[in-house]
């Protein structure tokens, strides 16, 4: 009886697991095809926007940012500039304040109280019709705001989230190009989703919405997911703009990765909880499937791979079982390899994508136990690296292979 129930649970959880990664692509690419969704856009639709750059501690890229937002393809007349800071103390509002007279607006919270409180604070003062959010590290393209705002055109869209790639971080760190490898998979997903429906989530470095959708924010809800969440809650959809392109650089080192992605899940995970609407499948069918698949599912993955290899040890006397335990041993010490050899600049995929895929699932659990357990931090971290590399602003910059 213990047998049979364990190899049911096997068979479960290692559909669960394929289907996480390699089904709901398979599936969703067709969907995607058979069953487009259409709307409209219009390349002259020109409304205000406001423009919100979250700061903390962003002395070494705030001016490049700034810079690179007043250069921005977007009638001077129609677009706002305002960077609300987290109580910085590295001198980056000092920077900030040097662009007043081009109309940039500082708004500087009392104590530092989380990225989300202060978003509160820059709606309240933001002017567009459109509010476009953004990092102090996200570099966009000329073109970004026309592209992103042409889609509001449509009444049924709530939100535009644009195309954020990885720059290549100096020395090629594994972490970077492991995460390249990660978006790549992501970004596929973010536009089939979009053909499909509405894409799920936003991106804190580039997604507009629009200003009557944006709901006040308790400190410890991440922005991006929650406010998506609500809207589509709301009946809008949201779409992905592969053009409205900004890049930024990944973290030069896992253990960065790690805790931002930690972050991330635990309050993502605590948005769905805020916004339980959305897990109801007649609320916007299409949207619950890609939530569930690309989501909800992905997060749990760690769980998964702790059962099945336990309901794996039950049925060690078939043959297939132990070739089964083997393969994910021989996997697990792969990654352990990958840990070891973490500090090299240069170390093969085949030690550090198993290493990566394994603390990807790590900090999902974490990011699940957290969530659940209501540990969730309102403040937050940048992943910059210690040692940037300077810039001139008026340099292209690389060609981001994500």
């Amino acid at each position: 009886m213990i047998q049979t129930i364990s190899q049911l649970f096997f068979w479960v959880l290692a559909a669960l697991v394929i289907y996480t990664y390699f089904g709901y692509v398979f599936l969703l690419s067709i969907l995607a095809r058979l069953f487009r969704v259409g709307g409209k856009s219009d390349p002259e639709f020109s409304p205000q926007v406001s423009l919100l750059i979250s700061v903390y501690n962003e002395r070494q890229v705030i001016r490049e940012k700034l810079e690179n937002s007043l250069a921005l393809d977007y009638p001077k007349e129609q677009l706002q500039i305002l960077v609300v800071s987290d109580y910085s103390d590295d001198g980056s509002d000092d920077i900030v304040s040097q662009f007043s007279a081009r109309g940039v607006l500082l708004l500087r919270q009392p104590e530092r109280l989380g990225k989300s409180v202060g978003l509160n604070l820059g709606v309240s003062q933001a002017s567009g019709e459109i509010l476009l959010f953004s990092d102090a590290n996200a570099i966009y393209q000329p073109d970004v705001v026309r592209k992103l705002v042409c889609h509001f055109a449509d009444p049924q869209v709530g939100y535009v989230v644009g195309n954020a790639r990885y720059a290549k971080a100096s020395g090629d760190a594994p972490a970077a190009e492991s995460e390249g490898l990660y978006w790549k998979l992501e970004t596929w997903l973010k536009e089939k989703e979009s053909q499909f429906g509405s894409v799920v989530g936003g991106d804190g470095a580039i997604y507009a919405i629009r200003r009557e959708l944006f709901s006040p924010l308790r400190a410890t809800d991440i922005n991006d997911f929650l406010n998506p969440l609500q809207i589509i809650a709301r009946g809008y959809r949201g779409l992905y703009e592969p053009k409205a392109v900004c890049y930024e650089e990944a973290g030069d080192s896992f253990e960065k990765e790690f805790g931002r992605k930690v972050r991330i899940i635990s309050r993502s995970l605590y948005a769905v909880r805020r916004a339980p609407v959305v897990l109801l499948p007649w609320t916007q069918p299409r949207h619950w499937f890609a939530l569930i698949s690309h989501k909800v599912l992905r997060w749990f993955v760690p769980v998964f791979l702790i059962l099945l290899f336990l309901a794996n040890l039950f049925v060690l006397q078939y043959r297939f079982y132990q070739v089964a335990l083997l393969l994910q041993l021989m996997f697990y010490v792969l990654a352990a390899c990958g840990w070891a050899m973490k500090n090299r600049k240069k170390t093969p995929p085949v030690f550090y994508l198993p290493y990566y895929f394994c603390l990807v699932n790590l900090a999902s659990l974490l990011g699940v136990f957290k969530s659940l357990s209501g540990s969730l931090s309102p403040t937050w971290q940048t992943v910059r690296q210690e040692t940037r590399p300077e810039r001139n602003p008026g340099t292209p910059l690389p060609k981001s292979e994500s």
